[in-house]
């Protein structure tokens, strides 16, 4: 029992993450980075905003 509610735990903040959107604003000569989210094709498609290469927030929206 305490194995389903840890699983059930982690669906929900995995959820939570993805709905969460964070924008890494400009500084002197970068560009702004778009950290993971639910979907970043928005904020991906704004002129200055190029996706972080950590977190890459536009895998899974190429295919």
């Amino acid at each position: 029992m305490l194995e389903i509610h840890a699983q059930e735990q982690a669906r929900r903040e995995r959820a939570r993450a993805e709905m969460a959107f964070k924008i890494q604003p400009q500084r002197s000569s970068s560009t702004a980075l778009l950290h993971r989210g639910g979907c970043s094709m928005v904020a991906l498609a704004e002129p200055g905003i190029e996706p972080c290469e950590v977190c890459r927030p536009q895998t899974g929206l190429l295919g």
